[in-house]
């Protein structure tokens, strides 16, 4: 049930600390370590992380010379060589993840705020089962709708015995890790750190509320991000782009009602995991083996997806849509983090019947 006495998610809001930084510099301003600061060295640190993760996931594959050599003989893409398997998923998503993970844990330290504020922290941990139920939900729906006005064929079964369980499981781990990796790394640090950064912008916007103006700016900026590296999907098309820009929208309202990821992270992960696996379709141009059907879009590719998937059919932009609806009515409004840092400990006033030495 709804907390019906805070439905501000910014009804908590830490007070302006002015003291923090009383002389503007290069390097730090009004919330500390200036944004763009930040945000360029996460932008480094994550494109390392995502060459190295890449890496080590083809060579998990044992295809790594192979791939080395199609490179350098093709004009292919390096995203479209890339082998779209359980184990190079598990591998790449799993090390992206937790090497930022780690490394926003090293900036939360050196810029004195919870690790919670970049989106995952205990309190909200609860949200995740019903972004998960949701996720398949909206995904069977999709699929059922497509399938009944005959622009998705099911031409049979793929899988049958133990190998169904195997190769579920396989592919619910690794879509797990690209739900926790795309929210985190699009939609943690990065949010929040360009949150800040626009800040002044959202102060001339919304002079007497500028939290929600900030968090919307820096939400579409990661939303477009987002749906633009998408491109490098092999089968992706236009409409296709602007519906993973929607369903981000989607995933950052999720986070600007309940103040954390983990529903988003539920609703990705068994969304990917269902269209990929469980109904056999593609996701984001990629087909997957070990899936339980098999399947082929028929029609215009506006209402079919075409080799995008269900993802890229107009009946899709509706799913998400819907999604905005269902994460207002369904989940309980949470507290979103100030752009405040901590103020330093030894600033802070005794603790009552403290014995000072």
């Amino acid at each position: 049930m709804n907390d019906l006495k805070n439905t501000d998610p910014f009804a908590h809001k830490a007070p302006a600390s002015p003291g923090l930084h009383p002389e503007s510099t290069i390097f730090f301003g009004r919330f500390g370590f200036r944004a763009g600061w930040g945000v360029s060295i996460y932008l480094i640190v994550a494109a390392i992380l995502t060459l190295f993760a890449s890496t080590f996931g083809i060579a998990a594959t044992g295809q790594l010379k192979k791939f080395i050599a199609a490179q350098a003989h093709s004009n292919q893409s390096a995203q479209s060589l890339v082998p779209f398997v359980p184990i190079y998923v598990i591998v790449n998503d799993g090390i992206i993840f937790f090497g930022l993970l780690a490394f926003c844990w090293l900036l939360s330290r050196a810029e004195r705020r919870p690790l919670a504020s970049y989106g995952i922290g205990s309190k909200r941990r609860t949200d995740f089962i019903p972004g998960a139920v949701w996720g398949l939900i909206s995904m069977s729906a999709l699929v059922s709708v497509l399938h009944s006005l005959h622009f998705l064929v099911f031409d049979g079964r793929a899988l049958y015995g133990s190998a169904i369980l195997l190769w579920g499981a396989k592919w619910f781990l690794a879509f797990l890790l690209v739900g926790f990796c795309e929210e985190y790394e699009f939609r943690g640090y990065l949010q929040f750190t360009l949150m800040r950064g626009v800040w002044g912008l959202a102060e001339r916007l919304a002079p007497s509320n500028p939290q929600p103006a900030a968090f919307w700016i820096a939400a579409t900026i990661t939303s477009l991000t987002f749906g633009g590296l998408h491109l490098l999907n092999g089968g992706e098309n236009l409409f296709g782009i602007s519906q993973v820009v929607l369903i981000g929208l989607a995933f950052s309202y999720g986070l600007f009602r309940t103040g954390s990821l983990w529903w988003g992270i539920g609703f990705h992960a068994v969304w990917d995991w269902a269209q990929s696996f469980l109904f056999g379709v593609a996701d984001s141009g990629n087909v997957s083996p070990g899936r339980l059907f098999l399947t082929h879009p028929t029609g215009k590719p506006m209402f079919s997806g075409g080799s995008a998937g269900p993802e890229g059919s107009l009946f899709a932009a509706i799913a998400v849509l819907l999604t905005f609806f269902v994460i207002r009515l369904t989940t309980r409004p949470g507290v979103q983090p100030s752009p405040e840092q901590m103020p330093l400990a030894e600033t802070l006033p005794p603790e009552p019947y403290t014995v000072i030495p």
